[in-house]
C-alpha cells in the first residue's frame, strides 16, 4: 500500500515509512503543493494511492463523490515528525486490515 501524504504532513516523513509503505510520497514532492484538494484527490485515484491527511477535507469529498481513494485520517493533532512516523508504522497492520481486508473506505487513527 502506498500513501500520498497531504500538505499537512511533512515531506520528511516519506523516507522513514518506505519499508512499510513502499512507493509513498507527499504532495510537495510531486509538485502539487499549490494544487487544490480535488486535483490531489484525483491524482491519488489515478495513481493508486491511499490519501493520508490530518484534516477532514478528503473524507468529506468521499462522502460527496464516493470512494476511491481510500483515506487514512490521522486525528493526532500537532505531533512531531517522529511521533507521526511512529503512528503510521505502529498502525500499518490495522490500516491494511481496515482498508483492504475489511474494505472500508477510510480509517481514523487517534
Amino acid at each position: 500500500m502506498k500513501l500520498l501524504l497531504d500538505e499537512n504532513l511533512s515531506r520528511r516523513i516519506v523516507p522513514f515509512i518506505q519499508d512499510y509503505y513502499p512507493g509513498s510520497t507527499q504532495v510537495a514532492l510531486i509538485g502539487m503543493e499549490q494544487a487544490d484538494d480535488k486535483t490531489i484527490r484525483q491524482y491519488a485515484i489515478d495513481n493508486g494511492y491511499v490519501m493520508t491527511t490530518k484534516d477532514a477535507d478528503f473524507y468529506e469529498m468521499n462522502l460527496l463523490y464516493g470512494s476511491p481513494p481510500k483515506i487514512i485520517w490521522l486525528k493526532i493533532g500537532n505531533q512531531s515528525k517522529a511521533a507521526t512516523i511512529k503512528t503510521l508504522l505502529n498502525n500499518c497492520h490495522v490500516i491494511e486490515c481496515a482498508l483492504f481486508q475489511d474494505n472500508n473506505d477510510y480509517i481514523e487513527i487517534l
